[in-house]
């Protein structure tokens, strides 16, 4: 007891600088783990763990498509009654029958088609103090109106300015006997070179005959444009090309083709 008594203070001193190394000791260990859970937040959210997603269940879509692929025809034209009926007429003594089915423009057949062509022809040349002046023959097979479409001359020099379809740009050879002249045509803007034995001949369009049996019709000579009548409708032709006559139903705008096999 005289020992505590004497050395009481040194005793509780010790036991507080004892107490002290032991927070200090926790505090390096608390300090640790905390900087570590910092670290770990850190990196949680700067690089987070994903889980990847499920994969897509693309068994429908892959389904469309292949449906889509998978073409389907319908025939809304032969045998469907909805949007095409049967039609019906009344005979002179007043009955109501069904109509011929064998009539419309499906039924026309194509006998020939041809082309319209723009021919250019040295006709001739003519020679004065000024030089030689050369006429051109200049005939327009697919022109609008038919006074155009005849064989009409042209009269140019080099230097002229273009006319209504072409330009002299270059005349080969002597020019009161030239071996060929170059023409720029001012539809296209092509060149086309013509002689006095060879023309030029280009296709510009076309013209179909074609007849209609069921009420025995011929129609010759039909191009872009032109129209017809036959089984109680008015057509006019859509297109006419090496192939084919496309003819329109002038009621709805309904294109009928007829290919042309010679």
């Amino acid at each position: 007891m005289q020992f505590l008594k004497k050395h009481y203070e040194k005793i509780l001193l010790g036991i507080v600088l004892a107490g002290m190394v032991g927070v200090l000791v926790f505090m390096i260990f608390y300090i640790s783990a905390d900087k570590q859970a910092m670290d770990d937040n850190a990196n949680s959210l700067i690089n987070p763990t994903v889980k990847p997603l499920p994969d897509l269940d693309l068994t429908t879509n892959v389904a469309a498509v292949t449906r889509l692929q998978s073409l389907y025809a319908l025939d809304l034209d032969s045998s469907n009654k909805v949007f095409n009926p049967f039609e019906w007429v009344r005979t002179a003594d007043n009955q109501v029958v069904r109509k011929n089915t064998n009539v419309g423009p499906q039924f026309a057949v194509v006998t020939n088609i041809a082309p319209l062509y723009l021919v250019l022809s040295l006709d001739s040349i003519t020679t004065n103090e000024l030089g030689a002046r050369y006429i051109i023959g200049v005939e327009k097979q697919a022109a609008s109106t038919v006074a155009k479409r005849h064989k009409q001359q042209r009269f140019v020099s080099k230097g002229d300015k273009a006319n209504d379809a072409f330009m002299l740009v270059e005349v080969k050879g002597a020019p009161e006997s030239p071996d060929a002249l170059v023409f720029k045509l001012v539809d296209s803007g092509e060149l086309a070179t013509v002689t006095r034995e060879k023309v030029f001949r280009r296709v510009d369009a076309y013209v179909a005959d074609f007849r209609y049996d069921p009420e025995k019709k011929i129609f010759r000579g039909r191009r872009a444009g032109d129209k017809v009548t036959f089984a109680g409708t008015d057509f006019i032709v859509a297109d006419v090309n090496p192939h084919e006559l496309v003819l329109e139903d002038q009621s709805n705008q309904k294109k009928t083709s007829l290919p042309f096999a010679p």
